[in-house]
């Protein structure tokens, strides 16, 4: 039986060694990817949802095609919330001063480790919330489609639930803000 076990010294002894050795700027990173492709998911698949309704419902009743894509934008909404996000955390990542291999003994690692720790949440908080709001108000884009095709005086009615479905992506980009707000670089040792 081979043994298949990595004597080399870069090996690691697993997820939890990659994830605690990690550069925090890594974790930044994920943070501003996350954030920004999860709203684009959430965008993608609310407007899929509420898209493919419009269409369908659009065959019954012709006069709903253009009035119903209100939703469609409700739905790119979440996308620019993700990339307004992404714009805050990008800015927020500041290389250090001197440009060494190893940082100073006197470094700031406390503060280090909480700026990419808390870009981090950040951004996956608000990729989550965007996928749910995206999901939300396709889902209601689509019922405003098709409730829109049966009796014209429901739209308005149904364009309120998904405005406030919009309104969770709203939410988690004040939640994102309020995360990273103390999340800052330190760019040089500490005196």
């Amino acid at each position: 039986m081979a043994d298949n076990t990595c004597s080399s010294e870069y090996c690691n002894g697993g997820w939890a060694e990659v994830l605690t050795h990690m550069s925090p700027y890594g974790y930044a990173n994920f943070g501003i990817a996350f954030g920004l492709g999860l709203s684009v998911v959430g965008a993608a698949w609310g407007i899929w949802l509420t898209g493919s309704s419009l269409v369908g419902a659009a065959v019954k009743a012709p006069r709903i095609r253009s009035k119903n894509l209100i939703s469609v934008i409700f739905c790119e909404a979440t996308a620019i919330y993700g990339v307004i996000m992404a714009i805050i955390l990008a800015n927020k990542v500041k290389k250090p001063d001197e440009s060494t291999f190893y940082l100073d003994d006197n470094w700031d690692w406390n503060g280090f480790y909480y700026a990419g720790y808390g870009m981090f949440s950040s951004g996956l908080s608000v990729g989550l919330t965007n996928i749910a709001s995206g999901v939300s108000v396709g889902i209601a884009g689509s019922s405003c489609a098709i409730g829109d095709a049966q009796d014209a005086s429901l739209f308005v009615k149904i364009l309120i639930v998904e405005i406030f479905a919009s309104a969770l992506g709203i939410f988690g980009i004040i939640v994102g803000i309020i995360q990273s707000n103390a999340c800052t670089f330190p760019i040089a040792a500490l005196e």
